[in-house]
């Protein structure tokens, strides 16, 4: 992304933000979006008209009355917290590449510790997404986090969670926590998401020597005899990937424990997903509160 499209997306994020400048707004916008074609009374049993009743996150049937609460089976039902500073959260969440931390979210909404690990946690929660395949150029590898002790890095390092990456060039990444990284464990994986025929480019780690046997091509660089890039041969794509995430964690988080690591890989993984999307980041989170069915 340019500089000028930088611009162009920041000035665009922070219009977003401006459009919720009270509760009000925020719930208007959670019902018109969760019922973008009219709420459906059921006891009225058809789409009717709504108005909002005064002093509660409710909407009600303006024949019969009966109540509907946009919030309900979201993460902000049954919390305390106001709707704008739920929606500035996730704001300053999507404002920055590398993220925010719960304790930043304290000092910018003027909430206690807890209230913002609890915000922060359950937005992070909403940006878990399935991403059903790759193809065509894929490049895969691993990498290490955590540990209690700095020491060895990479394969080997004693007290690191390991975590298997797939990225397709020019497009999405499934990065998971494993166990190990062993072939029995990352290769299957391999074959549930990358579609038959694709080219796959590794490092030289002997665990990718069968590649070629499961239906793929397969491209290699030595990274130990200091080769990264042969011809159109390398990892670069997904390296890049696990540096956004460990500027991230390292710099912003400080440390992550191996219980909630998945949680963080997907959200990174979310904002690669999304990078390139016309909609602001923040409208992309924003929108993932509406429920699949927007009932």
């Amino acid at each position: 992304m340019n500089r000028f499209v930088a611009i162009i997306v920041a000035e665009e994020a922070e219009d977003s933000i401006g459009m919720f400048p009270s509760d009000d707004a925020c719930l208007e916008w959670l019902k018109s979006n969760r019922w973008p074609d009219g709420i459906y009374c059921k006891k009225c049993q058809r789409i009717t008209k709504h108005h909002k009743v005064s002093n509660r996150s409710a909407y009600a049937c303006d024949f019969c009355g009966k109540h509907i609460y946009p919030m309900a089976g979201t993460i902000l039902e049954h919390s305390a917290t106001p709707l704008r500073l739920w929606f500035h959260a996730m704001f300053l969440m999507a404002s920055t590449r590398c993220g925010i931390s719960a304790k930043q979210l304290q000092r910018e909404l003027g909430v206690t510790y807890k209230t913002a690990w609890r915000m922060f946690t359950q937005i992070r929660s909403t940006l878990n997404e399935e991403v059903m395949s790759l193809l065509n150029e894929v490049e895969i590898d691993e990498s290490y986090f955590g540990g209690k002790r700095r020491g060895k890095r990479g394969r080997g390092a004693e007290g690191k969670t390991p975590v298997f990456g797939m990225t397709e060039r020019n497009g999405k990444v499934i990065a998971t926590v494993v166990p190990n990284v062993q072939a029995s464990t990352v290769l299957p994986r391999v074959k549930e998401k990358v579609l038959a025929g694709s080219v796959i480019y590794t490092d030289e780690f002997p665990i990718y020597d069968s590649i070629p046997k499961m239906g793929y091509q397969h491209r290699r660089v030595h990274h130990a005899a200091k080769v990264y890039v042969q011809g159109n041969a390398h990892t670069n794509t997904i390296d890049g990937f696990w540096s956004l995430v460990k500027r991230g964690l390292d710099g912003v988080h400080r440390a992550v424990g191996a219980k909630y690591l998945q949680d963080y890989i997907n959200s990174y993984s979310f904002r690669w997903n999304h990078r390139d999307d016309e909609t602001p980041i923040f409208l992309q989170i924003l929108s993932r509160l509406v429920p699949a069915s927007r009932a």
